[in-house]
């Protein structure tokens, strides 16, 4: 399942000739911008756009400027498109990465090709399906969103002075990250920082740390606001919701030794 069997790259190039592959292929621009040709419609890209060619599907490739771009190939794809689509990178460039990763590996040790492929096929099926939307975020929004993801566990961070930075009214930038989003910027953040908490407590996974220092370690400065929040969102305490996660823990771990004995 998503097997990349060839990654290869295009330098500076003005034209690749009309040409079918018997799998998909996912062709990166890293350079310039130009026009996929099909036989039903074109399709125009630039830096940064993903073009999706499902198999058997004629085209050819062409730019009055010129263009750059890593072409990965892959067969058994999950992808759920019936003909060729765009997809956007997002500002962090993860996509780029991936292909950069995938043409570094399957060109280099063979060992490493082996053991890589299968995961780099994986993730990179997986991006193109997060990033595939009918409409892309706005490149505020987007930076917004990525700016809250990368800072939602520090404490220090200050929503309101980041999105004063910014050359946009405080208004314009709430209403729109709600529009695209469905939340406002500070709604998001939140709801960032108690789904980690809960993910946290819920997976076990605090260490031996006390409710003040989990609610730290998820961005917030204050504990009882973090209880009360949490109260709000899940409708108990994090202790007790704690307390609980922990007792289906144990009952599953008891169930299954009773299974085992059973057998």
């Amino acid at each position: 399942m998503n097997d990349i069997i060839y990654v290869g790259k295009h330098l500076f190039t003005l034209t690749i000739g009309r040409h079918v592959h018997d799998s998909w292929e996912l062709v990166y621009c890293t350079e310039g911008s130009g026009t996929f040709r099909f036989d039903q419609a074109d399709l125009s890209y630039k830096k940064g756009d993903v073009v999706v060619v499902p198999p058997n599907v004629p085209h050819g490739n062409s730019s009055s400027g010129g263009f750059a771009n890593i072409h990965v190939n892959m067969t058994d794809a999950a992808l759920p498109f019936k003909s060729p689509v765009l997809v956007q990178d997002d500002g962090n460039q993860f996509l780029l990465q991936a292909f950069q990763a995938a043409y570094f590996h399957f060109n280099g040790d063979s060992h490493r090709r082996r053991l890589l492929m299968p995961s780099y096929g994986d993730l990179i099926y997986c991006y193109l399906l997060c990033y595939h939307r009918s409409q892309p975020l706005s490149p505020v929004v987007e930076e917004i969103e990525s700016c809250i993801i990368r800072n939602y566990q520090d404490c220090g961070f200050e929503l309101g002075r980041y999105l004063q930075s910014l050359p946009f009214s405080y208004d314009y930038l709430r209403k729109r990250f709600k529009k695209e989003l469905g939340v406002t910027p500070h709604q998001y953040l939140a709801d960032k920082r108690l789904q980690t908490a809960a993910d946290t407590l819920s997976c076990g996974f605090t260490d031996g740390c006390g409710i003040a220092e989990i609610s730290r370690q998820c961005g917030f400065r204050e504990p009882l606001y973090f209880s009360r929040m949490f109260k709000k969102k899940f409708g108990v305490a994090p202790s007790f919701y704690l307390e609980t996660q922990m007792h289906r823990a144990e009952q599953s771990a008891d169930e299954g030794s009773v299974r085992r004995e059973l057998t």
